[in-house]
C-alpha cells in the first residue's frame, strides 16, 4: 500500500496577505484553482525545485463561519494512493473510521488518533463507483 505525499492544506482568511507571507519565505505559486460553485480558491505554493512538496492555501470566499474550529486553521495532510478502495478497506478493517468515504472513487478522509485530518486521493484516474462506498454516509467531520 505505497503512499505518495501530496500536500498540507491550511485555511487562510486573507489570501493575498497569506501568499505574500509565504512568498517572503521563498515559496512560489505553482497552481491555482478558483471554484465558482464551491466559492473557494485553492493556491498551491512550494519552494523552487520542491514543487512536489507544496502547501495548499484554501480561501473560502464567504469566510469560515460554521467550519470546525480545531487546530488554528490547519486543514489536512494529503496522500496519493494506488487503490483508494483497498486503502480505505484496510484502514476500516483495522478500526479506522472513514469520515468521508470514497463515493466518487477518488477522495476519502480519515482522522488520526490525534484528530489530524488525512485526505486520501486516488493516483491517476478515479476508480469506478463501487459499493459499499457509494452508499456510505459521512461520519463526523473531516
Amino acid at each position: 500500500m505505497p503512499l505518495t505525499y501530496l500536500h498540507t492544506m491550511v485555511r487562510v482568511k486573507d489570501l493575498e496577505k497569506s501568499m505574500a507571507f509565504f512568498e517572503l519565505l521563498g515559496l512560489k505559486e505553482t497552481r491555482r484553482w478558483d471554484n465558482e460553485q464551491g466559492r473557494f480558491t485553492l493556491v498551491f505554493m512550494a519552494p523552487p525545485g520542491q514543487e512536489d512538496a507544496p502547501i495548499e492555501l484554501t480561501y473560502n470566499w464567504d469566510g469560515d463561519e460554521g467550519l470546525p474550529s480545531d487546530s488554528r486553521h490547519f486543514g489536512h495532510l494529503a496522500y496519493g494512493v494506488d487503490d483508494i478502495y483497498a486503502t480505505c478497506q484496510h484502514l476500516k478493517d483495522n478500526g479506522v473510521t472513514i469520515n468521508r468515504p470514497p463515493r466518487d472513487g477518488h477522495m476519502a478522509f480519515v482522522r488520526s488518533p490525534d484528530n489530524i485530518s488525512i485526505e486520501l486521493l486516488q493516483n491517476g484516474t478515479s476508480l469506478p463507483a463501487a459499493e459499499p462506498w457509494v452508499s456510505m454516509e459521512n461520519t463526523g467531520h473531516w
